[in-house]
């Protein structure tokens, strides 16, 4: 279990880097390069498709035209998961297409 969290809004600040804001006035700086890999977060690293990033307003979440999307509360505590989303992404990469 754990907590439930809105994103409210969003900045793109750098290439593959966004400022998210929260329900609970937090923000994250976050830096999406590390951890786009595989067939859902693989396209995001053309810099075009990850610009064209939405909030979703149903489900307080940011969304891609390809359908990738990360649940805010791991947006919310990215520093935390950074490290083991990375790994995830690199275990995507090493996977045969």
């Amino acid at each position: 279990m754990h907590d439930i969290h809105r994103v409210e809004t969003f900045e793109i600040v750098a290439p593959y880097t966004l400022r998210v804001g929260f329900e609970d006035h937090t923000e994250q700086l976050i830096n999406f390069e590390p951890a786009l890999a595989g067939e859902l977060f693989g396209p995001l690293r053309n810099l075009s498709v990850f610009n064209q990033v939405r909030m979703d307003p149903e489900v307080h979440t940011l969304v891609w035209p390809n359908g990738a999307d990360f649940d805010p509360a791991t947006l919310h505590d990215w520093p935390e998961l950074v490290d083991a989303l990375t790994t995830q992404a690199r275990e995507w990469e090493s996977v045969p297409a």
